[in-house]
Formats: C-alpha cells, structure tokens, sequence
C-alpha cells in the first residue's frame, strides 16, 4: 500500500514541511508524466522542472528515477509505525492500526485520481512492478513488527521477529484498505470513502460474519 497524506505535511517544523511538499511534488510530477509519456520517456529533468527544482534538489530526495515513480511517501511507514506504538493501550491492534491507517488515508478522495495513476504507471512497467510490490512488502513487515512491539510491549528491541499473528494482521489491514478504495471507487456517490474504511474495519473485527441473505 503506497500512501500519500498531507496530513503528515502538517507536523514538524516549517523546514520539514517544505521537504514533505517538494518531495510530494516531485512525486506527484514523476507519476503524472509518466502516466502521460510512459515512464520510460520520462528524465529526471522533465520531473524536476514540473516540480520547480534543479536536478540537484530532485537528487536530494531520491536516489534513482525510477524512485520518484514507486517511492510516493516514503515517510508514511513511519508515521503509521509510530502511530502504532503510541496508540492508547486499551485500543486492540486492529484498531491502533485501523487508526493508524485512518490518519493516512484522511485525504483519500482528494488522492483518488494520482493513486489511480500510480497504479496505471507501475502495471505498465514490469520492473516498476516488481518494484512496488518490494516496497509494499516492506511497509507490511513494518507494520507487522510494530504490532508485534506493541504486543510485547519491549520497547522495540525484541529479536524474535514478529509472528504469525502479526503478519497476518498487518497483511489483512492492507488487503482492507484496498478493497476499501476499489469499492468506494466503483460507488463513489453512495458514501465517503472513510465510511466505507470504517465499515470494512467493523467487519473485520466483528470476525467477517456472513451478511444476512
């Protein structure tokens, strides 16, 4: 899951959220190109100048070209880990990580058309792809260790990897939110699409009980 907030943008200090916004900008460049010209067309300096930066600045922020397509928020994983952990204890892990999530994904309908992009962008590019599944398995096993943390409750320096209760978890919340967003794009005029977030996350802790016929 590739997440992409402002709401991240907010915290900080003036010089942290002007790095926040560049590099969403950059990003945000990066990807509309691509999804106009095919990212192969597309150089680092066509991205910078759409973003209005040099060269140099683009570097500052990613390490490849190809970073700017798959990397949209490479900051959203640690601020969903910190959520986690910080979460009030008497909140389930589901639900410390279903309002981790929810904070995230607060500008959702705003970012519905460059999510929609980002995607048309890595599926016509294999190594793209490849790319973006490796860096969504990434953010899962993060989620996944802090949930394990909070289980523990260690203070984060446990050795013995997460568990399989905690993979599950953090692979479950990330299947939620896309199905969340593939059905609130399919029926975008019948509920907002935090609603639809919510009551995905309200049958998932209810144990996915059929629906009535």
């Amino acid at each position: 899951m590739q997440l992409m907030s402002e709401r991240g943008a907010a915290g900080g200090g003036l010089r942290e959220r002007k790095k926040r916004a560049t590099r969403a900008a950059l990003a945000e460049a990066a990807v509309r190109l691509a999804a106009e010209h095919g990212a192969e067309k597309v150089t680092v300096e066509a991205i910078s100048a759409a973003a209005g930066v040099s060269v140099r600045t683009f570097f500052n922020y990613f390490d490849s070209r190809d970073d700017a397509f798959v990397v949209i928020d490479a900051d959203a994983g640690a601020r969903m880990r910190r959520a986690v952990l910080d979460a009030p204890a008497d909140l389930s892990p589901l639900a410390a990580l279903r309002e981790a999530m929810a904070a995230e994904l607060a500008e959702a309908e705003q970012q519905h058309e460059l999510w929609r992009l980002h995607a048309e962008v890595l599926h016509a590019s294999p190594h793209l792809l490849a790319r973006g599944v490796g860096a969504h398995m990434a953010a899962e096993a993060d989620l996944a260790d802090a949930i394990a943390l909070r289980l523990r409750g260690d203070g984060g320096t446990g050795g013995e990897g997460p568990g399989l209760y905690p993979r599950l978890l953090a692979a479950v919340a990330g299947a939620a939110v896309r199905t969340s967003m593939d059905h609130w794009s399919a029926h975008q005029e019948e509920a907002a699409f935090l609603d639809v977030f919510h009551e995905v996350f309200t049958l998932l802790a209810a144990g996915l009980p059929a629906p009535s016929a």
